[in-house]
Formats: structure tokens, sequence, C-alpha cells
């Protein structure tokens, strides 16, 4: 399945001086996926000190849990916690995250599903990770709407919301003020852009680096790859890769690929496809437009250069590319997207 870009960059202009309301709220309940609870509580909740210079005095994101029962809740893993607030508290947030749900069979409760729905009429974000986008479309925020869910849980999506335009293919689609996330790990990515969204590269490069994980993964990255990944695979590609990444101004070949890496071009093909998910040509074109996209928000380079450095040879075709992939050009894109103190 070729990828399809996550969402339309311009629905969701940035604000690099971080978000307006820096209250995160996360929902918890009674058989809490903890996973998905600490996809969230990683990334928003805890302090970081270390970027002070950064934020420039201006307050990272605050952290608060909320649930619809006042007493001890039971998650997974025999996890045992108290919420700080009450649904109520959803209605102040700026932005609140269902971290999954106890199943796709499981009801949504009503004072929950309203709780959504009056916190997203007042302006809040509203985010789900892996099987809480049935919470999301329970309060009918996901209708008319593009939404992805972990692969398995997608057909009872579609079948229960027809409303909803189900991508069952994408790690993470963002629709502005309702951003949905597939399974598990793809929680982190779809939090890591929201703070890309608040914040810009730099930041979400140190965050991603805190949680030791790939800084960026584009949304509409499919979910899954033919087959699972042998670790060998994965160890005899990896240092070829971050050699083309690092030198991505360099006209690569499939050819000289291949040769790199002691393979025939159709036994390299084949293993690259198995480890990536991808083809030659697809990967590249991805790893250039990220080198690009992190050069257009933290320099003030022209696009001729920026797009020499990318590896895309020229400006038109590096705007060809980021068409294409992202439904914006270059030079919009760093209108929206460049970090708050140029």
């Amino acid at each position: 399945m070729s990828p399809k870009p996550s969402s339309s960059p311009a629905a969701a202009p940035l604000r690099r001086g971080g978000p307006s309301n820096p209250l995160v709220a996360v929902l918890v309940y009674d058989g809490l996926c903890a996973f998905e609870f600490g996809c969230a509580a990683e990334v928003f909740g805890l302090a970081r000190p270390e970027l002070q210079a950064e934020l420039r005095g201006r307050a990272w994101y605050r952290f608060e849990t909320c649930a619809a029962q006042r007493r001890p809740l039971r998650g997974q893993y025999g996890l045992s916690l108290r919420a700080d607030a009450g649904l109520e508290r959803l209605a102040e947030a700026g932005t609140v995250i269902v971290p999954g749900w106890r199943g796709c069979d499981e009801p949504v409760p009503a004072e929950i599903a309203a709780a959504l729905r009056e916190a997203h009429a007042r302006g809040a974000r509203v985010l789900s990770i892996c099987s809480g986008v049935f919470a999301l479309a329970a309060a009918g925020l996901l209708d008319g709407r593009r939404a992805t869910t972990h692969w398995r849980y997608a057909p009872a999506l579609r079948e229960r919301y027809p409303r909803i335009d189900v991508d069952a293919g994408a790690i993470y689609i963002d629709e502005g003020r309702v951003l949905t996330s597939a399974g598990s790990a793809a929680g982190l990515d779809l939090c890591l852009h929201l703070v890309r969204r608040d914040w810009g590269a730099r930041i979400a490069n140190h965050v991603a680096r805190r949680l030791v994980i790939a800084p960026h993964r584009e949304g509409g990255q499919a979910q899954y790859i033919e087959r699972p990944v042998q670790r060998s695979e994965r160890s005899a590609l990896a240092p070829l890769l971050e050699r083309v990444r690092r030198r991505l101004a360099e006209p690569w070949s499939v050819a000289e690929l291949a040769r790199l890496a002691a393979m025939s071009e159709r036994s390299f093909l084949r293993r690259f496809k198995q480890a990536t998910g991808a083809s030659p040509a697809d990967w590249l074109i991805q790893a250039r437009i990220e080198r690009a996209r992190e050069l257009l928000e933290t320099t003030d380079a022209p696009l001729e250069r920026i797009a020499g450095d990318a590896g895309f040879g020229s400006a038109i075709t590096m705007r060809h590319h980021f068409r294409r992939k992202l439904g914006i050009g270059p030079r919009d894109y760093r209108e929206r997207f460049a970090r708050g103190s140029r």
C-alpha cells in the first residue's frame, strides 16, 4: 500500500511559542490501557528543566488525569491509580487525550462522550491513541473526518460509525483539533507530532532523543509491513541507511546501494522492502523530505540551497515532492512551520 499524507499541514497552523493553553488532561478509566497512558505521560507529563533555555520562559505542558469516578481505578497489569480531577476538568484543558479504551465492544458512557464534546466545543484539541478512537466516535467528534486506529479495530470502527472516513493504513491523522493514532507505539508518534506543532522541530527532536526513538514518522506511513522483519535484516541494512541519510545530496542509485550492501539488485530490492516497508526510491524521497523540513523549520537558507542539501537538486523538484507528499509547497511550509524565534 502506498503511504498517504496524514493530513494537510494547512489545517493546523503552528504557534511556535507553545500551546495557548498548556493543560493536557488525560482520561483514565477502569481497565486503563497502561502503555497508551504511558505514551501520553512520558511526552507531556515529565518536567523538562533541560529545555528552559529553549523555552525562553514559556510554560511547558501541565499534565493531569481525569475520570468519571473519584475512586481508585484499576488499570492493566495490576496498575492502580486515582485521578487528579473529574470529567469537568476536561472542559478547561487545551489538549484532551484518550489513551485507549476497554475494547471496541465496550460501550462508552454517555457522561464521558458528553465531556469530550464539551471540551472540543470549548476549543480543546482531542487526541485518541489506538482503541481510544471509539470514545471520540461515540462523542460524534469524528463524523465526516478521517481517522485511524489499530488495524485490527478498523473493520469494527467502519461498521459501527459509517460517517467516519477510516484510514487503517496511517499511523496517525491530524485533522486540526481532532487527532487519532494507530496502535500503541503510534501514540508516541502522534504525541511527538503535537509537540512539533506546538514547539517546532528542535524541541520535538530533543524529546525524541530522551525517549530514544525516531524524531518523526510521517503520519501516512504504513502501520505494518508485509512480514515481520528479522533482526539480521535490519542490522544488515542499518549502516547503509545511516550512510545515505548523512549524504542525501549524492545521487544514490539502486545499483550503487546494492553494491554497497554486497547483494544483487534483485536481492537488495526484496530485502529493502522487507526491512523498511518501502522501495529504495520512496524511502529516499521521504528521507530527503524530512531533511528539507528540518532545514525549512530551523534555518533561513534559500530554497535552492535546501533543495541541494537535501538531495532534490532543484527547488522545482523539491516543490513537486512536497506537494505530492504533504499537500503544500516548501515556501508555504516554511511560513506555517518555521520556528517562532525567527
